[in-house]
């Protein structure tokens, strides 16, 4: 599976594994973070608290909205340490 992030470089799983992001799976669409090189702007947490939430186990879950959200959500991240792949 083809994935896209912000900039519209497309990367594949296993690069992004490679890279050091973890996956976190939903329905439709995937998110991929990366730790490593967050900025920690909350663009993510701000962007819909339904999909990134710090305070719950997993603090990412795609399924909470609808695949428009989180590609509109995860395009707002400066770092480039959120991705997402479309089922």
């Amino acid at each position: 599976m083809l994935c896209q992030h912000v900039v519209e470089k497309v990367m594949d799983e296993k690069t992004l594994r490679e890279a050091g992001y973890r996956q976190y799976r939903g329905s439709e669409i995937d998110v991929w973070f990366n730790l490593n090189i967050c900025q920690h702007s909350g663009n993510c947490v701000r962007g819909d608290s339904r999909l990134f939430k710090l305070q719950r186990q997993p603090w990412i879950m795609p399924d909470n909205v609808d695949k428009a959200t989180v590609i509109r959500v995860i395009d707002t991240c400066p770092s480039g340490a959120l991705k997402y792949c479309v089922k």
